[in-house]
């Protein structure tokens, strides 16, 4: 029987490759498998990258190519990072399989200074709504400046611009060998992580039942539970990178606990709650935390970011 030749689509992006190549290795292990192309697919996010993605709009901005080229037929999987897929994923199309989740919290990147040592009015770069307000709920004399690009861009845009942090997400510093440069993993209560983030999503066509069977092995059950919640969370709000939230769910002995919430731009209208649960009840969960930040006032936030 012929093996199989997998067709990868991914961005071009230093991590995107990365984790590109992570599944292609992963893939290879497989005895069905006798070869993996990578498809580099540049999406409307990597087209823009002098304005902050909040201010872009729109849902799908690292995933809406690469989907149409599968749809078309022209390549046969698809590797995310969870963080950039929307929720409602177009028709013809699955995000079923989730590998196990990287570290999914947020860095600090400060030159060897603690965030708590950070001096007043430290210029702290990132494009992240989420983060920006709840770094500004805990030190309202921070000066945030937007950044884009890749994780080198940002690492140099701090020393050129002399800021004195970036916040990055710990798994794209742990894959690309950056490790070492992390001054300090931030604790939830300060930056309650972005939806997703740390897992990676393998998207594959519907019905696909050859290449799904194949792929299918490289999920991470523990990892999907949490995710999943997350994202019924999100769905629920109905958000995207234009607008603060964050999600966080951990696994501990047979229990779910999920973290949500939902913020203005300056960490003053701040909604954030704690649910547990069954870990098979992770859907409701999602649905039942964002209902419950809805009505305690997120409602009217999102309302502003969405008008």
């Amino acid at each position: 029987m012929a093996k199989l030749h997998l067709r990868i689509g991914t961005r071009s992006s230093p991590l995107a490759l990365w984790q590109a190549e992570h599944i292609k290795s992963e893939l290879l292990k497989f005895g069905e498998v006798g070869s993996v192309e990578l498809m580099k697919i540049k999406t409307t996010g990597d087209k823009i990258l002098d304005v902050p993605l909040a201010k872009v709009g729109g849902k799908g901005l690292f995933t809406k190519e690469i989907e149409e080229a599968m749809l078309r037929g022209e390549i046969d999987l698809a590797v995310h990072s969870m963080k950039d897929v929307p929720t409602a994923v177009p028709e013809g199309l699955e995000v079923k399989i989730i590998t196990k989740r990287e570290n999914p919290l947020d860095s600090l990147v400060s030159r060897g200074v603690k965030f708590e040592d950070l001096p007043r009015g430290a210029r702290i770069g990132t494009s992240s709504l989420r983060r920006k307000c709840q770094l500004l709920r805990i030190r309202p004399d921070f000066q945030i400046v937007d950044v884009r690009g890749n994780v080198q861009t940002r690492l140099k845009k701090m020393e050129s611009e002399k800021w004195d942090a970036v916040i990055l997400a710990a798994a794209g510093m742990i894959r690309l060998g950056y490790e070492n440069d992390i001054t300090e993993l931030l604790d939830p209560a300060v930056s309650l992580p972005a939806v997703g983030q740390g897992a990676l999503a393998l998207e594959t066509r519907a019905g696909n039942e050859e290449v799904n069977a194949i792929v299918r092995r490289l999920h991470h059950d523990p990892s999907a539970i949490c995710v999943e919640a997350e994202r019924a969370f999100l769905g629920r709000l109905g958000g995207g990178c234009q607008v603060p939230i964050g999600a966080y769910g951990v696994i501990s002995g047979e229990t779910l606990i999920l973290e949500g919430l939902v913020s203005d731009l300056g960490g003053k209208r701040y909604f954030r709650e704690t649910i547990a649960v069954n870990p098979e009840k992770r859907i409701e969960a999602g649905v039942r935390l964002a209902e419950t930040l809805l009505r305690a006032g997120a409602e009217e936030v999102l309302a502003e970011f969405y008008a």
